[in-house]
């Protein structure tokens, strides 16, 4: 197959419809658009969200709360899911290789779920308490790594 040779299936491909070309084209004097009124003028944009007149949607519904633009978002791992894992050191990178986490997103936290049999080394940018205790009384490391 050359796909410098391919072509639209026949009747797939249209002309634009040439408007406001005079009487005899049929879509002449007013183009279609009617007489008076806001939407026959040029220039007429329709404001996003507008329905008629009637209080649009997003004015009806109630508003609460706020968004926190400065929020953090961690990717999360359990002690109990590293306990799992091959090896006796974990930071982001060793943790992406294993697929563990796809995407990093503003750092890695450790979280306390689960049972810690073994003493681990690990590298993260926060733990919670429990994580913290149960790595360390595993007789494991915790590093903290900054931001």
């Amino acid at each position: 197959m050359n796909l410098s040779q391919l072509k639209p299936p026949p009747g797939y491909k249209h002309r634009k419809r040439r408007v406001g070309r005079g009487p005899g084209s049929g879509r002449g004097k007013t183009a279609g658009r009617g007489t008076k009124g806001q939407l026959s003028i040029t220039g007429y944009s329709r404001m996003r969200g507008f329905e008629g007149g009637q209080m649009p949607y997003h004015r009806r519904l109630p508003k609460r709360g706020f968004t926190n633009v400065f929020r953090k978002e961690y990717a999360i791992i359990n002690v109990g899911r590293l306990d799992q894992l091959p090896g006796d050191v974990f930071d982001p990178e060793r943790l992406q290789q294993l697929g563990v986490i796809k995407d990093l997103k503003d750092g890695l936290k450790i979280l306390g779920d689960g049972e810690l049999t073994r003493a681990i080394t690990v590298r993260a940018h926060q733990f919670s308490k429990t994580a913290e205790q149960k790595i360390l009384a595993a007789g494991g490391k915790v590093e903290r790594i900054a931001a």
